[in-house]
C-alpha cells in the first residue's frame, strides 16, 4: 500500500541489555503501521462508495431461478386491453424469474378458472364476487391492488342527452326511454356486473332492440358501440387505451358510485396439488409491493393515468 514504508528502517542499533525494550518498541511500531494501513483501506472504500452515490449498497440482489417458474394468471380484459399487463409483467419477470401465462376474460370467468384450479392467481374487479370466492374457500389470500372508475361513453351528438344526467341511474333511465343503442358486455365481467347493478337500482329490466348483449371483451364492445353510434359502460383504463380508435366521447362520469376497485387473489393450494402456490404468492407480494405499486402509478397513455395503486399493508 502506498506510503507504508519500512517499519524498521530507523530502528536504533541493538543493545544486549535492552532486548526486551527493543522488542516491545518494534511490536508497537508494527501495530501502528498495520492500523494505519487498515484505516487507509477503509477510507479509500468509503470515498469510492460516496463517489458511486451508494450504488453498491442500493443494487438489488439477483433472484434465484424458481423451481416452478411459470404462473397462470386469470384476469379481466381491462388489464389486458389497457396495456397494463404488457407494461408490468416484464418487470415482474426480471425481478423474480417467474414467467406469467395470461388468460384475459371477464371477472366471472376469471374467478371460475380459479375455482376450477385452472389458474394460480386472479386479478379481477368485482368485490362482491371476490368476497364470495374467498368465503367459499377458493382463494388463499386477497389484497387490494388498484382502482379507476367506470364511465358511460357514446356518440358526440349525445342523442339520449346523458351529458345532462344527475346520476348514473338517471343516465340509464334516459337510455331506456330514448331507445338509442346500448351495448352491454353481457359476459358476467366486472363491468357487466356494475351495469346490471345500475339497471337494478333504476328499477329497469333492459330489453328490446336497443339493448344488445355482445358477450365480448371491453375493447370489442367499444368498437361495436362506435359502429352502431350507441352507448356503453366502460372502465376508464380501457377507454383511454382504445378511444383513438373510435369517434365516441365520454357522456357521463364522476360519480362516486362508479368507483372501480381491483383485487388480486391467490388460488387455494388445496384446490389442486398442481397449483403454483409459491409463484402465485410471489405475484401477489410483488404487485402490492412498493415496486409494483409505483409501476402501476407510472403507467400512462397520452399523459393520462389509467390505474391508481391502492394497497395498504
Amino acid at each position: 500500500m502506498g506510503g507504508r514504508g519500512n517499519p524498521t528502517a530507523s530502528r536504533p542499533a541493538f543493545k544486549p541489555g535492552h532486548w526486551k525494550g527493543e522488542t516491545m518498541q518494534l511490536t508497537s511500531r508494527r501495530t501502528l503501521v498495520r492500523s494505519a494501513a487498515i484505516c487507509a483501506v477503509l477510507l479509500t472504500a468509503a470515498v469510492q462508495g460516496f463517489a458511486l452515490g451508494g450504488k453498491e449498497a442500493a443494487a438489488p440482489a439477483k433472484h434465484v431461478t424458481p423451481a416452478n417458474p411459470r404462473i397462470r394468471l386469470a384476469t379481466t380484459t381491462s388489464t389486458e386491453n389497457s396495456g397494463l399487463l404488457a407494461y408490468l409483467l416484464p418487470f415482474f419477470t426480471e425481478d423474480t424469474g417467474y414467467t406469467v401465462d395470461v388468460v384475459a376474460v371477464g371477472t366471472g370467468a376469471a374467478l371460475k378458472l380459479g375455482e376450477n384450479a385452472d389458474a394460480d392467481v386472479v386479478l379481477v374487479h368485482a368485490r362482491a364476487q371476490e368476497d364470495a370466492f374467498m368465503a367459499a374457500g377458493h382463494g388463499a389470500e386477497r389484497r387490494d391492488v388498484m382502482y379507476n372508475d367506470f364511465i358511460i361513453v357514446g356518440p358526440k351528438s349525445d342523442p339520449a342527452g346523458l351529458s345532462h344526467s344527475t346520476s348514473s341511474i338517471d343516465a340509464f333511465t334516459k337510455l331506456a326511454a330514448g331507445g338509442t343503442p346500448f351495448i352491454s358486455r353481457g359476459d358476467k365481467s366486472g363491468t357487466n356486473i356494475k351495469e346490471l347493478d345500475i339497471w337494478k337500482a333504476a328499477k329497469i329490466t333492459p330489453s328490446g332492440s336497443w339493448y344488445k348483449e355482445a358477450g365480448q371483451g371491453m375493447e370489442q364492445v367499444l368498437l361495436m358501440a362506435d359502429g352502431l353510434q350507441g352507448y356503453t359502460l366502460t372502465d376508464r383504463g380501457t377507454w383511454i387505451a382504445v378511444k383513438d380508435k373510435t369517434s365516441l366521447v365520454i357522456s357521463y362520469e364522476g360519480e362516486a358510485g362508479l368507483f372501480n376497485p381491483y383485487g388480486v387473489i391467490t388460488v387455494a393450494p388445496s384446490k389442486n396439488p398442481a397449483i403454483n402456490a409459491f409463484g402465485a404468492k410471489a405475484f401477489l407480494d410483488w404487485i402490492t409491493s412498493k415496486r409494483g405499486q409505483d409501476l402501476i402509478a407510472s403507467y400512462k397513455l397520452g399523459g393520462q393515468t389509467l390505474f391508481f395503486p391502492s394497497y395498504k399493508p
